[in-house]
Order: structure tokens, then sequence, then C-alpha cells
């Protein structure tokens, strides 16, 4: 299939898609562009990417309950260890720009990296939203009628409004935009029960839910669907899904007490060896383990020709190619918080890849007009909880952000107000890859507050620890984050700490990563108690403030917050390593 440059504007103007000389258009184009950065290209060019090949698949994965455009910086830390150490997706700010050949100054800088992210957003815009993604996979599908679009999952939390409808909203926002296959893993956060019924009738001869990796405690029979099976254009493709390993660890088992999960490389080798028997000729894993998991997975475990992945929140420009005992793996990683759409193309022959085309495509909000019915569908769930949402808690004058290795200036916000609601000497926040930023001069929201905190467990807890429990509870996340053998790491970054200032070697031995810990300038001593606040533990029947209240109720007293100083340990072995900017 081709297209001509006319058959393609022409998709453009009917998916609603604008150039920013168009006088409908609102925010960056109004500007005036400074010398040091470059305008956007019209969105004709910049969305210009005409189908290739026999096969075509989109994904995206992370969104994290967002339906409107946000805000989102990338790490200025991303450290990876052992075999991931300075390589890809540990590559941050210069590094990153040097390996894909980016330019400060430019809309990829602000979109992959965090260099000049204040100044840039103001002059980019938003990213991502439903209705702007909307209509970009529209315009890509009308190129390609037998494209699939893939999920990885964490799609129905992270947000107000996906807690408080269940994940209403986000169900019907996925049926609208098109997505035909998904797999999970903070959708299981909402209950068996609930994730169930949502599979069996919301989705129902619409979306396909694949996760080989979870069975039933009982007689170890699959929970859901291990793989489906797709024709396009005469290329049968088997999509096999794989949810997050660890989700019974990371999250609360008691939501899911029947269904039991892990990596089960095992099954996955048996799930590629059915579908190849049964004439598959291209065969994708849809997965939420994690890129560093993927990159293992694919050098040990022949026949998966693509990997589609998720979970680390990755926004990776091009595949790695990981070789493996019988051939290579295409593993990809899509980014999060709805800022891209990955485009892959494939040229198949003989069950093989003989030529493809990528495009991970950064969605710009202000070079994308909003679908029409998505819109409404945005807007008819939002409209009972605007009040809420809206309510103006204090001003920050600086950037709020989470992601990271270690802290966020968001993050460090939440430790505050946990340390002063509770008079606690510590506080822990867990280390999780979702939350939005509000820009330097903006109200802090309450729904700000809430797309850090909306989860289902989000009871603030209050005890009294030895100091030589303290530093086994960081052993014991440091080894989940930095054990060298990817299938022992089990998600998030590092869990943020308040009060307590320690050191770090990430590439020690279990037991020896954290030294020199002190609270305010003595050591922590091994016997003696301290009062400790946190929040987002997976014990079961806690009681206790949701973490948004304590949070909200902090920023409404001071009305005006400046996080100038991240708690942030002492990181040693680490100098060259480019997972740090």
């Amino acid at each position: 299939m081709s297209i001509s440059r006319r058959e393609f504007i022409s998709g453009l103007m009917a998916a609603g898609i604008y150039s920013l000389n168009s006088s409908c258009g609102t925010g960056a184009q109004n500007k005036k562009w400074k010398n040091n950065y470059q305008p956007f290209p019209s969105s004709e060019a910049y969305y210009n990417v005409p189908p290739f090949g026999n096969v075509s698949l989109l994904h995206i994965t992370d969104c994290h309950g967002q339906l409107l455009p946000v805000y989102f910086r990338e790490p200025t830390v991303n450290i990876g260890v052992g075999m991931a150490k300075s390589m890809p997706p540990h590559l941050v700010g210069e590094h990153f720009m040097a390996q894909y050949g980016i330019k400060r100054g430019t809309p990829e800088a602000y979109a992959f990296t965090h260099f000049d992210f204040v100044e840039s957003a103001e002059i980019y815009g938003k990213m991502g939203g439903f209705a702007h993604l909307k209509t970009l996979v529209d315009l890509l599908k009308q190129q390609r009628p037998q494209a699939l679009l893939l999920d990885g999952g964490d799609t129905w939390q992270g947000s107000a409004t996906a807690l408080w409808t269940d994940a209403q909203d986000m169900v019907d926002a996925s049926k609208l935009l098109g997505i035909d296959v998904m797999t999970g893993h903070w959708e299981f956060t909402h209950g068996a029960q609930r994730v169930k019924k949502i599979v069996d009738v919301d989705f129902k001869d619409r979306i396909e839910f694949v996760a080989q990796n979870i069975v039933d405690s009982e007689f170890e029979e699959p929970v859901f669907k291990p793989y489906i099976m797709r024709e396009q254009n005469g290329i049968l493709i088997a999509i096999i899904g794989q949810a997050f390993p660890y989700t019974p660890i990371a999250n609360p088992r008691h939501k899911i007490p029947q269904w039991r999960f892990g990596i089960r490389e095992d099954r996955l080798i048996a799930m590629v060896e059915e579908v190849r028997g049964k004439g598959a000729q291209l065969v994708v894993l849809l997965s939420h383990n994690g890129m560093d998991v993927d990159i293992k997975m694919a050098s040990r475990v022949t026949g998966i020709n693509v990997i589609l992945g998720g979970h680390t929140h990755d926004a990776v420009p091009r595949p790695l190619m990981v070789k493996n005992p019988l051939g290579q793996t295409l593993v990809i990683n899509s980014g999060s918080a709805g800022k891209f759409l990955s485009v892959l193309d494939l040229e198949l022959k003989n069950k093989r890849i003989k030529r493809f085309q990528y495009n991970l495509l950064p969605v710009f909000s202000n070079l994308l007009k909003p679908d029409r019915e998505m819109q409404a569908l945005i807007q008819n769930v939002r409209k009972p909880y605007e009040s809420r949402l809206s309510e103006k808690l204090a001003i920050s004058k600086g950037l709020l952000f989470r992601r990271g290795t270690f802290n966020g200036s968001f993050d460090q916000l939440i430790l505050d107000a946990m340390l002063a609601v509770n008079d606690a000497d510590i506080a822990f926040s867990p280390g999780f890859r979702w939350g939005m930023n509000v820009l330097p001069g903006q109200a802090i929201t309450f729904e700000d507050v809430m797309t850090q905190t909306a989860i289902t467990y989000p009871q603030v807890t209050v005890n009294h620890f030895t100091g030589e429990r303290i530093k086994e509870i960081l052993e014991d996340v440091a080894d989940n984050i930095f054990n060298a053998d990817p299938y022992y790491q089990q998600g998030g970054d590092m869990v943020r700490v308040g009060g307590l200032q320690y050191a770090i070697t990430p590439e020690e031995k279990m037991g020896q990563r954290i030294s020199a810990m002190t609270l305010h300038g003595k050591p922590l001593m091994a016997n003696k108690k301290y009062k400790v606040a946190g929040w987002a533990s997976t014990a079961e029947n806690l009681s206790g403030t949701p973490i948004w209240d304590q949070v909200a109720g902090y920023l409404r007293h001071h009305r005006e917050v400046s996080i100038t100083d991240l708690n942030v340990p002492k990181i040693y072995g680490q100098t060259n390593n480019k997972g740090m900017s």
C-alpha cells in the first residue's frame, strides 16, 4: 500500500490535524520564538509517516489515567547496573541526545529529555491527551486500515477520575480510542472481581486482554487468554501477553488473592512454540515486564520477533536489536503519560522480518486538534468532579516533578507533608514512576495531588522502627531496583526518604548498599526506635488518612511552596554512569 502526498494531506484534514499557521490554533504558535529554540514544523510534516511493508503495529503504554494533555519531564537520573549500565534505556540528558542525534532547543529535546524543561514547556505546550491521541491514531489507521493498536497496560490508574469511577473512564476511553489488545499491571489494583468484569463484559468483542503469566492458584489454569491471533494483509500474527510479573509483591496481594504471577519463561517458550505451530508468521510479546527484563528475555527466548514493552516508562527512539541463539528480537518501549505513540511497520517474508520502519511519535497537543467524540467523553466523565479537581491549594514557586531514580520535587513535597502532619522523624514515599508536573508559578490543584497519589490503598501509616529495621527496609528496596539480574528487579524507582540522610552504592551486594545513615546530623542508632510515616502499604485492612488529604491539608495551610533542596542520597561508584546528568 502506498499513499500520495495529496492523499496524506486530505487524511490530515479529515482527522482534524491542523497547521501551526491555522487561525484555530492556540498556544505555542502565538508565542515569539526565541533564537535558541526551533519552532514546530507544520503538523503535516511532523506526522507524515507513510505506511511501509505488510504489517503495522501501533503501541501505547503507561498512560496512567491521563485523559487530558500533561506536562511530564523525563528523568535526570536513570541508573542502570550490571550489563545495563550506561546502555539504553539508562541514558539521560546529554548522553541520551548524543545517542539518538537530538539537538538541544528542539521539540524532541523537550519530549525526550529534561533539558530546559520549564522554558520548553512554555514554548511547546502540553503533551498527550486521549482526544489528541485519538486524532493521531485515526490518521495512522486511515493510512494503515488493518493496523493493530496495542496497549501495554497501566492505563486504568493514575488519576482522580480513574479512581473515583473504578476505572470506567479509562475503559470507555480505551474502547473509543480503538485499542485492540492490552495487558496489565496497575489494572489489578482495582481487584480481581472488577478486572474480570471489565474484561468479560466491557471489553467483550471489543478489546482482548492477554496475559500468559497469570494462572489461578488452585489448578494453575490461565486466568486470561495467553495470546490472540490476527491476520493482517495475509500475515498471521500472534500477540502474547506478559503482565507485570511481580504484581502481588509490588502491589497488594489481597486484591488478587487467587491469582499467581511470575515471569514464567518456560510457559512463554511453550506459548511461542504453540502459536508457531498454528502458523504464526509474526510473534509479538505485549509486555509489562520493564525494559531490562524484556532485553534479557529477548536474549533467552527464541521465536519472538518483537517485544512491545512498558512499565519502566522509557521512551526509546530506536528499537534495540537483541540477539538470541536462533535470531534476534526487536525490543521497543513507548514512554508514558500519553506522550508517545509507537508506529512499527514491518515487511515480512517467509516468517522473517526483512525490513522495518519505526517511529516513536511525540504527541504534541498543540499540533493535534482534539477528536470531538473523545473530547465529549472526557468532559462528561469530569463534569461531576470539576469543582473538587480544580480547587487551588497553593502556588508552586518551582517545578514540581516526580520521575527520577531517587527523588523528585513533588515527592519531596509529599515527604514534607507527612513529616509535618504526623510529627514524624522519618518519612517514606514509594518510588512510583507516574505523576504529572506543575510548572513554576502555577497553582497546585487537588487534581495535581491526585495525579501523584490516586491508588486504591492510600492510607498513611505511622510506625516505630529501629535504626536496624530502617536499614533493612532500604536495603530490600535497593536490591529490587539495583539487582544486577533484571529478573530480580521488581520495578519502580528507589523509595523516597524524608528526614533521614544516607549514602548508597548501587552495585554493591544485598545488605551492603546502604551506609552513612544520619538524622539531623547524628548517626542513626541500630537499637533506637524512630517514628516513621509512610503510605501505600500493601498490608490488608489498614486504617488511616488517605495521603491526598494530608498533602492537600498541608498545602492549604502553606498556600505557597518552594522545594529547593531535594533529600537525595550520596551516590557512590557511579561517576561515569551515563544514566546521570
